[in-house]
């Protein structure tokens, strides 16, 4: 559906073309993994390797998002302090 969403406007309403482009896609893909050997073996490292990334992603903003936090707080409180001193 993307590349159906890169068309033109009145392009994208011929359901022929749209026929066209989702079987070339089959077929493309059906091509890459009969000529690899191993497809499912390579695509289940990728698949691993890239949710371990998210994962590590997801640790490292929630210790950013915990760092900003602590700072933000102490920031206001003291300026609290100074504005009632």
């Amino acid at each position: 559906m993307s590349l159906e969403e890169l068309l033109p406007e009145h392009r994208v309403k011929s359901r022929a073309l749209s026929i066209l482009i989702r079987t070339g896609l089959v077929f493309s893909i059906l091509f890459v993994a009969l000529t690899i050997p191993f497809f499912g073996l390579v695509m289940s490292l990728i698949g691993s390797l890239l949710t371990m990334l998210v994962r590590s992603l997801c640790v490292l903003i929630i210790i950013v998002g915990t760092i900003s936090s602590a700072i933000g707080t102490y920031t206001s409180m003291s300026e609290i302090i100074q504005q009632l001193s």
